[in-house]
């Protein structure tokens, strides 16, 4: 029987569960793939080192799922992670072409660090193995273990969007990262937006002979398959979460402080493809069309805070603070504050709870590669009293998610309206969309997910 051998930035074993959106998820159902297949999960341990020796640590979970960990020196971390992945890639490929950094060095260190990967995992994969190999930071490390000899079965999943080509061309020796993806077996995207994006930049710039109806592209002599894996939540684990205490009192808390004010939420960590500052400008707009409802409506933000020191990441929490400030500096009350940023994260039992107790649900990304907080807040309404997620279409769950309300997060007066539209929407028509909604969210998990990807894997010849 095969192993498998996840390889990814950051490893995260089951009992990690409990950051703010869906690593619990997505941890648990790579963790239950382990256990089922066996094998090692592999990655950087977040650990700095003064001289790299590729030395791999190992540890043993308590459910029986080996993960191994190398440390990175400060130079490898500053060049391959804060530079090319969160610098370069990540703003690049969610749109943000002015915010993207093209440094030379930065492209050099991720080159180096994938090479230094490789040869710290290639001793650890056996022949029968299979390699799944996750996002952005490693999209050369397929090639380079095909350097190394591997002949074993090898696969990537995307987690953000692929961009447009006119966009991506943008980026210095595209051609050699797209023809380096190329290595693996079959890559994964999180909906057929991405999907076609890449297959037409694949047919265009490196004139590789497209199948799009079969996925598969052929360059060189070699065959590769793309497909469209939708990821989902852990809908059992995380449902079941709605039985705690931890998730009761969350609930309560919540209502109790709002006064029985309608809560409207969003979670998102604190990054400036999710639409914030855009998001509150739309609640803004809110309040100035609909004043009537100023007493009516208490929004809640959670926005843990990532990549601190990053300096775009450091300019959207002041812009957030800012117009935090504004909000409620032109409308609270002595009892009343409409906005309430909250600058941390929560267990995810403490998320179902403030899902459960919100009537509506906030979801404005600029651009998402899925966004499983849409999922989360659908799987932690009350079947018998849900509340509205309003969703940005420019999400990668608005294509499996038809019946929320679809928003343009760029426009103020779009999120105006349909933050009207939610307070007013009836209950039979809130009920009516649920249930298509919580049949997605709930078929479509990530088990499923996982299943799916494993399963087409071994299936490549």
């Amino acid at each position: 029987m095969s192993r498998l051998v996840v390889i990814s930035n950051r490893v995260a074993v089951a009992k990690a569960r409990g950051a703010a959106g869906a690593q619990g998820g997505l941890a648990g159902a790579l963790n239950a793939a382990l256990k089922e297949n066996g094998g090692i999960w592999f990655g950087w341990s977040g650990q700095e080192c003064d001289e790299f020796s590729g030395q791999v640590s190992f540890q043993r979970s308590g459910d029986g799922v080996t993960t191994a960990t190398i440390d990175l020196e400060k130079h490898d971390i500053d060049e391959y992670y804060y530079g090319y992945a969160n610098s370069t890639l990540w703003p690049l490929f969610h749109f943000r072409i002015d915010l993207t950094e093209y440094e030379r060095e930065f492209g050099k260190g991720y080159e180096r660090v994938n090479e230094l990967f490789a040869q710290a995992a290639q001793p650890l994969i056996e022949e029968d193995d299979i390699v799944w190999v996750h996002d952005y930071h490693f999209m050369p490390l397929g090639e380079r273990l095909r350097s190394m000899g591997l002949k074993n079965k090898i696969g990537f999943f995307l987690h953000i969007p692929w961009p447009p080509t006119n966009l991506f061309v943008s980026l210095p020796y595209h051609e050699r990262l797209v023809r380096s993806l190329l290595h693996y077996d079959l890559i994964g995207f999180q909906n057929d937006t991405w999907l076609d994006s890449f297959l037409h930049y694949c047919r265009k710039e490196l004139g590789a002979e497209v199948d799009e109806a079969a996925g598969t592209i052929t360059l060189d002599g070699r065959t590769s398959l793309a497909k469209a894996y939708p990821i989902g939540i852990d809908y059992d684990y995380f449902t079941g979460l709605g039985d705690t205490g931890d998730a009761r009192q969350a609930e309560q808390r919540l209502i109790s402080s709002t006064r029985r004010r309608t809560a409207m939420i969003g979670v998102d960590r604190l990054d400036y493809s999710k639409g914030l500052p855009e998001r509150l400008d739309g609640i803004s707009r809110f309040f100035d069309n609909y004043p009537e409802h100023t007493r009516d409506l208490v929004f809640i933000q959670i926005a843990p805070p990532s990549r601190e020191d990053i300096g775009s990441y450091q300019q959207i929490r002041a812009v957030l603070e800012q117009k935090t400030g504004q909000i409620n500096g032109a409308r609270s009350e002595v009892d009343l504050v409409p906005v309430r940023y909250v600058n941390r994260g929560y267990s995810q039992a403490e998320l179902y709870g403030f899902y459960r107790g919100s009537k509506i649900g906030l979801v404005t990304p600029l651009r998402d590669g899925m966004n499983l907080v849409a999922k989360e807040y659908i799987a932690a309404q009350d079947p018998e009293d849900p509340g509205v997620l309003i969703l940005s279409r420019f999400a990668g769950a608005a294509q499996q998610m038809p019946d929320a309300l679809l928003i343009n997060p760029h426009s103020p007066d779009d999120i105006a309206y349909n933050i009207k539209l939610a307070l007013d929407m009836p209950l039979e028509e809130r009920k009516a969309r649920y249930e298509k909604l919580i049949g997605t969210v709930r078929d479509d998990n990530v088990l499923v997910w996982t299943e799916n990807f494993i399963a087409d894997l071994k299936a490549r010849d």
